[in-house]
């Protein structure tokens, strides 16, 4: 594909970004992280109070991307079978037909996800990770175009089920989204009142999947020095012996991040430089996207606890510690 046609790409990305951004308002992190997770093949964890418009970010860019969406509310009776599918028995031929989950749609929502136990969550994990189901002496193969997004309630912890680290560590990146402020809830009001006087609004035109396989070719071959890697290493590196850094770094962390947060921070920093429209990697898009990476993978100790110091904290001090090479 030509530069021109590579530059027209990035450019319906960036409007689609923009008009995403016109329909949830006052959240454009939370936009923007959707994109770079659709744009890098990750999946997206995202924290907030209710009422903050989680559903209806991806329930609206699952109408601008060809697909199928599908929302799974998580419930304490929820079975693993309701997330994968199960075998039928049918009468009239004397066999078993295998009826699938809702888990087999391009998009997929998972509502509130701690709140169903740790068996049903599994059921996400080989998905998210192999990109398979396996049901019975079966593995049945996910569409190539498979992402879900989780979202989680932080005030209503009672009746809870905390996701694993195994589990965690499939998202690509964790999400905080927090109230908007004065002047975007009046854009709300205003569009929601928009929207009611006239259902039938235009709207933006979907792009294809092969759009979409065609951006993230895009984005694996925008180039990135050796000293960007080596940056995002050390970084990964910082979270496991921060001892090379400070003592006091060492006494805050229990267990530093995995590898997947370098491909991660790799991916997702190439998708964000994309979506600005440059053709090359830079430190700034390497922190642009750390803290979302490293969020749900560094564990701290009792004593970070008991100071209130959050991972976000850390990660602050871990890029004011790590040179930029």
């Amino acid at each position: 594909m030509s530069e021109t046609l590579n530059t027209t790409l990035a450019a319906r990305f960036q409007s689609l970004q923009t008009y995403v951004n016109s329909q949830i308002i006052g959240q454009p992190h939370l936009t923007q992280r959707l994109l770079i997770a659709l744009l890098s093949d990750g999946h997206l964890l995202v924290e907030g109070p209710p009422g903050l418009a989680k559903t209806k970010a991806i329930k609206t860019l699952s109408e601008l991307i060809e697909g199928s969406f599908h929302r799974i509310q998580f419930t304490p009776d929820l079975l693993p079978s309701d997330i994968t599918g199960t075998d039928i028995y049918r009468p009239e031929t004397g066999v078993f037909e295998f009826q699938a989950g809702p888990i087999f749609h391009n998009l997929v929502l998972a509502d509130e996800i701690n709140r169903a136990p740790a068996k049903v969550q599994a059921a996400l994990l080989e998905a998210m990770g192999e990109g398979q189901v396996s049901v019975g002496q079966r593995s049945l193969p996910m569409e190539k175009f498979f992402m879900v997004m989780a979202t989680q309630n932080p005030l209503e912890q009672e009746g809870t089920y905390p996701l694993p680290e195994a589990q965690l560590d499939r998202f690509m990146m964790h999400v905080n989204v927090d109230y908007p402020n004065a002047e975007s809830e009046l854009q709300i009001l205003e569009l929601v009142e928009s929207e009611a006087r006239d259902m039938n609004k235009t709207g933006f035109p979907p792009l294809s999947q092969v759009d979409l396989f065609q951006a993230r070719d895009d984005i694996l071959k925008l180039h990135m020095a050796d000293a960007i890697k080596h940056y995002i290493v050390q970084l990964v590196m910082a979270t496991r012996q921060p001892q090379t850094y400070s003592a006091d770094l060492a006494e805050l962390i229990a267990v530093g991040v995995s590898p997947r947060a370098t491909i991660a921070i790799s991916r997702c920093a190439r998708a964000h430089a994309w979506l600005q429209g440059k053709d090359f990697v830079s430190p700034d898009d390497v922190q642009a996207v750390v803290h979302d990476v490293f969020r749900h993978r560094i564990l701290l100790n009792f004593e970070a606890d008991a100071k209130n110091i959050t991972p976000d904290d850390i990660t602050d001090q871990i890029l004011s510690f790590v040179p930029v090479t």
